[in-house]
């Protein structure tokens, strides 16, 4: 099971993605993805077509979402596997936290107006595959296509972020919220790449100290943005919690992710896969 090439954790047009659920099934197959997961940010509006797609494919399904959510003062994310996409519960949730990111794309772009980039919130909106879903991303895209920044590396060192132009805070939903609509959907709830997270040692262990309170069950061990000694480090804090490991590339997009969908290495041995426990939920090709 640790063989498996699980790839658990990426974006269509459905957020802030270049490519839509089809093409994403497809891109699975080629790589060779034997069990893939479409996780949005804060929406399943693709769950339905990913499956569909998939199952046309030859490619085990997962169904997925990504949570965004404020944890001591930072914005982290929350990965929920095997959900029911129509779950009343958790619609509502994430109906709510995408009002949210409406009136931030809103004030994001009143930030960059301030210092002389104009017409932003239009430029993202009309980048964006879900106008209703303008993400930082679609903003970095739109200032790489005007020319303000070289490419979306740029623009994240110099915008969008704490202390820079366009950043803009936000109040998401709560960690015991998001595991709650995940474990109420049917799913099981996965801490995304904790390796970005500026957490000391203290707030990371309340981090997931309090996810696993909540019932959160799982940890990404293997995403784009971890390296070696991220692996190893989360390999451990799984062993040490007993949750699941999961395995996913984070992939938005042909030419702007780091790593290629279904091209991470294996989970390290001594590992629970998370998708061991998720075997009524795949939806078989």
């Amino acid at each position: 099971m640790h063989q498996l090439n699980a790839d658990l954790h990426c974006h269509s047009t459905v957020s802030d993605g270049t490519l839509t659920p089809e093409q994403l099934a497809q891109r699975a197959r080629d790589n060779g993805v034997a069990l893939w997961a479409l996780t949005d940010h804060d929406e399943t509006g693709g769950q339905h077509r990913a499956a569909a797609a998939a199952r046309d494919a030859g490619v085990d399904y997962l169904s997925g979402v990504e949570i965004s959510v404020s944890f001591a003062g930072q914005t982290i994310h929350i990965v929920g596997l095997g959900i029911d996409p129509d779950d009343a519960a958790l619609q509502t949730g994430l109906a709510d936290t995408r009002d949210g990111r409406a009136r931030r794309a809103r004030a994001m772009a009143d930030s960059l107006a301030a210092v002389g980039i104009t017409g932003a919130l239009e430029g993202a909106q009309a980048l964006a595959g879900n106008p209703g879903m303008v993400t930082r991303t679609h903003f970095a895209r739109w200032m790489v296509s005007t020319g303000v920044c070289r490419d979306t590396h740029e623009v994240f060192r110099r915008y969008l972020v704490r202390g820079k132009p366009g950043y803009v805070p936000q109040q998401w939903a709560t960690l015991h919220s998001a595991v709650g609509w995940i474990h109420g959907a049917g799913g099981i709830a996965v801490i995304a790449h904790p390796g970005r997270y500026k957490y000391n040692a203290t707030e990371e262990r309340a981090l997931f100290e309090e996810f696993k309170h909540h019932g959160g069950r799982g940890v990404e061990v293997l995403t784009a943005s971890h390296d070696a000694g991220d692996v190893a480090r989360y390999s451990a804090i799984a062993k040490q919690h007993g949750l699941l490991a999961s395995r996913g590339s984070d992939f938005h997009s042909p030419g702007e992710s780091r790593v290629e969908l279904g091209a991470l290495p294996t989970l390290p041995a001594g590992l629970m896969p998370v998708w061991v426990e998720l075997q009524s939920r795949i939806v078989r090709a």
